[in-house]
């Protein structure tokens, strides 16, 4: 446990604070194990919401570690939807997935090195055509990727509106529009969720029986 003084005692405050709540990236990281579970990924650009949407999904429970020989924080936890357990990971704030930053190289790793079987690709409804370019590049990764249309109380009070139907046959994947921080439509994007995955699953799990 010398590891821990060591680390705490050159820690802010906040962090010391925000570890106890909310896990640490030493012993206490692995209180939660989510090995095996299949996978949701969160990623957006910075300030789009995705962290009122992580802790929608996961509730108060989630633990945070240092990406493998970085100091970027990566935050798991647990959320059952619709009955099915899974591994949620929010991703630093990024823009694309050309590695040009630390944050922008790990989260590229973690959506292509990594299995996983949902992408959650958050923008601000506000901004949409701008962050637009992000779901493309998704989208050409082959990956699999659900638009989640976050802010959207902000977006409307400006008088913008979104027609989700239409955007869905356009892009060719869910597209869900919420308020996170409102708990606005969150359970729409469950029940998209949901039915998107439930077949893959289905398939991954007889291919390893």
């Amino acid at each position: 446990m010398d590891c821990c003084k060591s680390q705490i005692s050159k820690k802010p405050l906040w962090k010391r604070i925000l570890g106890n709540v909310i896990g640490g990236e030493c012993h206490s990281a692995t209180g939660m194990d989510t090995q095996g579970l299949p996978r949701i990924v969160l990623v957006g650009s910075p300030n789009v919401g995705k962290s009122a949407l992580f802790n929608r999904l996961t509730g108060a429970y989630v633990t945070v570690s240092n990406y493998p020989g970085t100091t970027v924080e990566i935050f798991k936890g647990k959320g059952r939807i619709n009955g099915q357990e899974w591994a949620i990971i929010d991703t630093p704030g990024t823009y694309s997935l050309l590695p040009l930053t630390e944050e922008q190289r790990i989260t590229r790793a973690l959506l292509m090195e990594e299995q996983t079987e949902l992408i959650l690709h958050v923008v601000d409804a506000k901004n949409l055509e701008r962050m637009f370019i992000f779901t493309i590049e998704l989208l050409e990764a082959g990956l699999p990727v659900m638009l989640v249309l976050n802010i959207v109380d902000e977006a409307e009070a400006l008088g913008l509106q979104f027609d989700t139907e239409k955007l869905e046959q356009v892009l060719g994947i869910p597209v869900v529009a919420t308020a996170a921080a409102l708990g606005k439509g969150i359970d729409t994007l469950k029940n998209k969720i949901s039915g998107y995955t439930t077949g893959k699953l289905a398939c991954c799990q007889r291919r390893a029986g």
